[in-house]
């Protein structure tokens, strides 16, 4: 029995491969010659097999151009996802580099705003400053600059910005000074019509901003003021320096006494948006008051 055994793994492993793929060549051969020769008669079994692969062909066919579309929508999705990101990312950049050249503009007309306001001012010396912080309202009544003593600044001098007068600072630290505005409710201007000269005093009401404006009162009944009249600071004013534009006159109306008249101020500064001011470096004080009233 061991022997047998033996015997048929030696036959089975005996065969060598080359004339299995002889035979099969053979055979190939074979099934050629019968069916160029006997093709007539081969035609119904060919005919059914058409009809039985046929159909399978077109669905592998089917499935195939539907597997390749697949393929070439997955790799175009891919194409187009890494496009769109290239391209978000160049928007992301001009984005950064447009809000950049904004900020440059802004800068610029700053600038230009406060080298104006600065000629029309000559006659003063004065520092730029920028408003690093303000009151969390929605009006710049009171403000910190970036300058203080360090820079030549003090109590009481004046703060510009737009095309007037923005208020005074009332406290100055080394490297940095509070700025109250002309809008406070606390604050009060000694105002005169630039074209009459007629006197007034300006009041800051905080309430009135929302509207845009702030208060006159204190005119004289008899003065020929109309409408957009300029007002600027007096000469009689405690701290402010003479001949700073405040703002324009707006509803000036007879009080209920008929002793004076009253009525509101559009501001020259725009107290909704403060970024960078300038401040006189000259106090007005006693002795300049007294020159002025010839005591």
């Amino acid at each position: 029995k061991g022997r047998n055994k033996v015997m048929r793994k030696k036959t089975k492993m005996i065969i060598d491969p080359k004339y299995i793929l002889i035979a099969i060549s053979v055979i190939c051969a074979i099934l050629i010659v019968v069916s160029f020769k006997f093709q007539d008669k081969i035609e119904p079994v060919r005919s059914i097999v058409g009809g039985v692969v046929t159909p399978m062909q077109k669905g592998i066919n089917t499935i195939g151009v539907k597997i390749s579309d697949k393929l070439e929508y997955v790799n175009s999705v891919k194409k187009l996802t890494k496009e769109n990101k290239k391209l978000k990312d160049k928007l992301a950049e001009t984005n950064a580099e447009n809000k950049l050249l904004q900020q440059d503009k802004y800068e610029l007309e700053n600038f230009r705003k406060l080298y104006s306001l600065d000629e029309q001012y000559a006659k003063y010396p004065k520092v730029a400053a920028r408003v690093i912080s303000g009151e969390p309202d929605n009006w710049y009544n009171e403000f910190i600059i970036d300058k203080g003593t360090d820079d030549g600044l003090a109590k009481n001098m004046n703060v510009m910005a737009g095309d007037g007068l923005v208020g005074r600072i009332v406290d100055a630290n080394k490297s940095y000074s509070r700025v109250r505005s002309i809008v406070d409710d606390s604050s009060e201007v000694s105002g005169s019509f630039l074209k009459t000269s007629d006197k007034c005093i300006v009041s800051g009401n905080l309430s009135m901003m929302k509207e845009g404006k702030i208060q006159i009162s204190g005119l004289d009944r008899d003065a020929k003021v109309k409408d957009g009249y300029e007002v600027v600071t007096s000469q009689i004013s405690s701290v402010y320096l003479p001949g700073i534009l405040i703002g324009y006159a707006k509803n000036i109306k007879k009080d209920s006494t008929n002793i004076t008249q009253s009525g509101y101020l559009v501001p020259a500064a725009d107290f909704s948006s403060l970024d960078m001011v300038l401040v006189i470096t000259k106090v007005k004080n006693s002795k300049d008051l007294e020159e002025i009233l010839g005591k």
